[in-house]
């Protein structure tokens, strides 16, 4: 089936705008900013942690998102997350967006903005995006191009129709990532209750002298960790390896849950294995600290830290992620020329209590088996897209008939 194709500035509300700039150090303080880092995040933007930045009235007018906006990456460091579009879902409270942003607002009297997203998610829609990919310094596009693209515009029923089959799949990935985050929760309080509050099993009968439990050992993370240096050529490898951007590793949650093709990347970058820790190092108060799901390859900005023995995995794993570990890391990063980065140096000696075995093993036990639930939750939710993105593009040429009722899931 074959829909009428018109410029996609035609079913704009208002024009197309690029964000707000705020320079590193006015951020901090005041309201959400949606950046590059939550447009490859998440494909539906609800409510997650941002950047705060100082804004005035005028701003809020002009730079705020509302639900059923479209952000399009304006700009990337690879060619294929240039123009990389998602959609906020949920704006509980005044949220902008950064410069390195699009906005597209749709009138949704004949255009169903999910379906839209949809659409640029497809390899059709994808692959109209890259045809406006300009190769300069960082990829990028236009909005004044993006607004002449041809789109189809199917009846808004039939809009719709579609957005719903697809969201479904979306719906059951976001509360699998809702599981997820509780599991995350779940070591996080652990660990703090173990080896912050030292009220692990058995506590009432362990002498503690000067914060340290009778048994225990004073150590540095580098005890414990390695970090991996392990470069190769992206051109020398298979092209369909992992490969995991900055912009890849969600902030404050350990759940790397989508990554690139070693095909996107040219210039060397760093090996990683199966549960290797990754760190983003450039601006280290981002958070950004996931355990791998598989083997691959990362950008040369990410630190890759491996368990001195794998048995300490759990325990590492645990330390890495936590507050006290990447505030220690802020504190202690060096001034790059436009932001800081991690001391990798000064990492090493972060202080930790290292427990007795038996605490040791029954610990890693626990974590061990988050981890593994979380692993297997990530394994469905792939499959989950990939039922999807398989329907995505039947869907959008028109070769799944939803005119009918029953086609509904």
């Amino acid at each position: 089936m074959k829909w009428q194709l018109l410029p996609f500035e035609e079913l704009y509300l208002i024009p197309s705008r690029n964000g707000i700039n705020r320079p590193s150090r006015m951020r901090g303080n005041g309201y959400k900013m949606i950046n590059m880092g939550e447009l490859f995040a998440y494909g539906r933007i609800r409510n997650p942690d941002m950047e705060l930045v100082p804004l005035n009235s005028r701003e809020i007018e002009e730079f705020g998102v509302e639900t059923g906006d479209l952000l399009f990456a304006r700009q990337s460091l690879i060619a294929s997350g240039a123009g990389k579009c998602s959609i906020v879902v949920e704006v509980p409270e005044i949220t902008v967006f950064e410069g390195h942003l699009i906005r597209v607002r749709l009138d949704q009297t004949k255009a169903d903005p999910l379906f839209y997203y949809y659409f640029f998610s497809s390899h059709e829609g994808n692959g109209s995006i890259q045809s406006l990919v300009m190769q300069v310094a960082a990829a990028g596009i236009r909005g004044s191009e993006l607004a002449k693209l041809p789109v189809p515009l199917p009846p808004i029923d039939i809009q719709r129709r579609i957005a719903s089959i697809l969201s479904a799949y979306d719906d059951l990935i976001e509360n699998n990532n809702r599981r997820i985050a509780l599991l995350e929760e779940s070591m996080r309080l652990l660990y703090r209750e173990w080896f912050v509050r030292l009220r692990f099993p058995g506590h009432e009968h362990v002498r503690v002298t000067d914060g340290l439990p009778e048994g225990w050992e004073r150590k540095g993370i580098g005890d414990i960790v390695n970090e991996s240096r392990d470069l190769v050529d992206p051109n020398e490898i298979e092209p369909d390896t992992p490969y995991v951007g900055l912009e890849h590793i969600p902030r404050k949650s350990i759940s790397l849950s989508n990554w690139g093709k070693a095909s996107d990347v040219a210039s060397s970058k760093f090996r990683f294995h199966q549960d290797d820790i990754l760190f983003g190092k450039i601006r280290p108060y981002f958070h950004k600290v996931v355990f791998a799901p598989v083997d691959g390859i990362c950008s040369s900005d990410t630190i890759v830290y491996r368990a001195s023995y794998p048995e300490f995995f759990g325990f590492a794993l645990a330390v890495i992620s936590s507050e006290d570990f990447v505030n220690f890391t802020s504190k202690t990063s060096k001034e790059g020329a436009k932001m800081p980065r991690a001391n990798v140096t000064e990492m090493k000696m972060f202080p930790i209590l290292f427990p007795k075995s038996e605490i040791l093993r029954e610990f890693i036990k626990i974590v061990v088996n988050l981890t593994k639930q979380i692993s297997n939750l990530l394994f469905t939710n792939n499959k989950l897209s990939e039922a999807r993105d398989l329907l995505l593009p039947r869907l959008m040429s028109g070769e799944i008939d939803v005119s009918w009722e029953g086609v509904l899931p």
